[in-house]
């Protein structure tokens, strides 16, 4: 199996044409997703910790570990 080989001037003006053809998101855009990535982090944190309470007391209960 040949390998083709390329300069690195040569690949590295091909990254450059490939970077150029890429839709980079705004600001606003980005700051939204940051933000929605978060809010959605801090539900599954709460729903997870809930949820994580919850069982524990129902093990503790059905165990009759509790007092």
């Amino acid at each position: 199996m040949a390998s083709k080989t390329t300069n690195p001037f040569t690949f590295l003006q091909q990254v450059r044409a490939e970077t150029a053809k890429v839709t980079w998101p705004s600001r606003r855009e980005t700051m939204i997703s940051t933000v929605m990535v978060l809010v959605f982090a801090l539900v599954a944190m709460i729903f997870f910790f809930t949820a994580d309470i919850a069982m524990g007391y129902a093990i503790e209960w059905i165990l009759g570990l509790g007092h």
